[in-house]
């Protein structure tokens, strides 16, 4: 997926006798393509609004905002009323989101089980299927679903499919795209799906920007910083389960991961804890402490160089486990016993707004972000 970048640029020296390419800037068409999606966020954020007051959200003059709004309003995205005690005046319509104008579905892929999701153009969910998966059989299976879960609300305008995977291939994606009648799928990892639900209908972000660690059969990151998911080369950025931590130096991943939560507690635990439940149990307790004493070390490097305003931590685990970790991770800061320093400008730590990370709706919004949404950092 692709960004606009936000923020100040440098200025670039000034070059001479250099021919200008055709492709510098931007052509009419996807000017006006982008100003259709900054009124539409701007009332899906803020509405209903009246013209002047998306005037003042997105900067844009009286008669183009006019032209925009009527492009809405035939697309069936937006509806119009007047505002109770506006006069008689032309500012005296506002404009809303119509919800049920567009619609996606939003599939995490895991290794073995998948979440489905179908969501509306606020970020309402609609309907959610979780799923079994086998790595040979995981595009019929989705195809399935997503088959399944189109059928029961036909004639809903669902407008694309998005996947939230660490592990989806391009393969993969040309055989769902070719067997579905759904138009064409779009793909990203699980933490840019996360940030993106909350950047989007999650929480606003905080200033300095936020991390998100997904807790899961690995321990991965992603970073938000001015609006932006930052990939890093390759994509590599965030893969902080591979980093030796803890007093003992050993994987993040072999203790924070599932299979150590599945070393400790028994099979029906560990079901109870994937379906939302928490079984009462010491050898959570034990998960918890083992967690938080090895976690810590990569949340200190995150707050140390790149200090976002908040660190949420996310995934399948209940919210109560979840913050119980982040409890037991505040003690073990304050544990000079392990660590010689104190680190009172450690980010704050809180759990991610929706259940799973948010990663299927991330993967929702893909659709709306590539169509009808400005990219995340307008």
């Amino acid at each position: 997926m692709r960004y606009l970048r936000s923020g100040p640029r440098r200025r670039q020296a000034e070059e001479t006798a250099v021919s200008r390419g055709k492709t510098i800037g931007l052509r009419s068409g996807e000017i006006a393509d982008r100003n259709i999606r900054v009124i539409l966020e701007a009332i899906r954020r803020h509405g209903p609004l009246t013209r002047m007051e998306l005037g003042q959200h997105s900067g844009l003059t009286g008669p183009g905002i006019t032209n925009i709004l009527r492009r809405l309003s035939d697309g069936g995205l937006v509806t119009s009323h007047r505002r109770n005690g506006a006069g008689n005046s032309a500012i005296a319509t506002e404009f809303a989101l119509r919800p049920d104008g567009a619609f996606s579905i939003g599939v995490r892929v895991r290794q073995n089980r998948g979440e489905a999701v179908l969501i509306d153009l606020s970020g309402q969910v609609h309907d959610r299927e979780y799923f079994s998966l086998d790595a040979a059989t995981r595009v019929s299976s989705i195809l399935s679903v997503t088959r399944n879960m189109a059928g029961r609300h036909a004639g809903l305008p669902i407008i694309g499919l998005g996947i939230g995977s660490n592990d989806w291939t391009a393969q993969e994606s040309a055989e769902l795209d070719a067997a579905s009648t759904l138009p064409t799928s779009q793909v990203e990892n699980e933490c840019i799906a996360s940030l993106l639900a909350e950047r989007t209908i999650g929480a606003p972000a905080p200033e300095g920007g936020l991390a998100m660690i997904i807790i899961d059969e690995d321990v991965q990151a992603g970073f938000l910083v001015r609006g932006i998911p930052y990939s890093g080369v390759h994509g590599r950025a965030g893969s902080i389960g591979e980093m030796l931590t803890g007093p003992d130096n050993v994987r993040l991943n072999t203790v924070v991961g599932f299979a150590a939560l599945r070393a400790l507690v028994s099979d029906d635990e560990f079901k109870c804890l994937i379906a939302g439940e928490e079984p009462s149990s010491p050898q959570l307790t034990q998960w918890i402490r083992d967690a938080a004493s090895h976690l810590l070390d990569p949340i200190i490097a995150m707050a140390g160089f790149i200090a976002p305003g908040v660190v949420m931590i996310g995934g399948d685990l209940p919210r109560s486990v979840i913050e119980a970790l982040i409890h037991q991770l505040s003690v073990e800061r304050r544990d000079t016993s392990k660590r010689p320093f104190l680190t009172p400008w450690i980010s704050p730590m809180k759990p991610a707004s929706f259940s799973g990370g948010g990663v299927a709706l991330g993967a929702a919004l893909l659709p709306f972000l590539n169509t009808l949404l400005p990219p995340v950092s307008a």
